[in-house]
């Protein structure tokens, strides 16, 4: 089941017209409130999310859905006409697993669906180790919390995924693509800007403990005890 969240009545008939083509189930809403309503109810599969709505728009949305235990994992395509690189940047920060900038084709919106939803099925199975450490650092995974130092740290749902992939690879040089492509599933045809800021950010928000993620000069970044 797939759930579009689309004000528009032109795109979200355009959008069901294609999936149900491809052969996915889907319900629609306008709003935040129906599609939260309809969450509780039952989980989609996927979700199809545009930015400009009524009420919450659909970063507030993506916000809200990520923070929760229960439906945080959904995986999120962004379909909007803001197509700034800032916009992009935001929403995959906040967990969007895809974009696709207004107008689209039916086919591409099929294929897109498609290798998100495979891409998603690949990673769907449970991690052996809930919580992890290193140093003063420490994550529940199952609760989704890391403190530094006894004290709990506020991380973007990026930073989070930034520092569940350095500690799971403890010691282990990662390079800034193998980083790109791991949290945000994209190449940006090269560029790491994002990931230093987030590195930058995320040492920030770890206090004395953020000196653990170390810097490889010209390769990339590792956390070390």
């Amino acid at each position: 089941m797939i759930y579009l969240v689309e004000d528009d009545d032109n795109i979200r008939e355009l959008e069901e017209y294609a999936l149900r083509s491809g052969g996915f189930d889907t319900k629609s809403f306008a709003n935040g409130s129906d599609f939260f309503a309809a969450c509780r109810e039952e989980l989609p599969d996927l979700v199809l999310l545009d930015i400009m709505l009524p009420e919450e728009d659909g970063l507030q949305i993506l916000r809200r859905l990520r923070a929760d235990p229960s439906a945080g994992a959904v995986p999120v395509i962004m379909v909007t006409a803001k197509t700034t690189e800032l916009d992009v940047v935001k929403g995959l920060d906040l967990g969007a697993d895809d974009y696709i900038p207004k107008p689209f084709g039916v086919m591409e919106l099929i294929s897109r669906v498609k290798a998100v939803l495979r891409r998603t099925e690949r990673t769907a199975a449970p991690e052996p180790e809930t919580v992890l450490s290193c140093g003063e650092i420490r994550m529940d995974d199952k609760q989704r919390v890391v403190t530094a130092g006894g004290s709990v740290c506020e991380l973007t749902y990026k930073e989070y995924e930034l520092l569940k992939l350095l500690l799971r690879n403890q010691r282990l040089v990662l390079t800034r693509e193998k980083i790109l492509q791991s949290v945000w599933g994209y190449s940006f045809e090269g560029e790491t800007r994002t990931v230093d800021m987030h590195i930058k950010t995320l040492r920030q928000k770890l206090g004395t403990s953020g000196s653990l993620i170390r810097t490889v000069r010209n390769v990339g970044y590792k956390i070390e005890a």
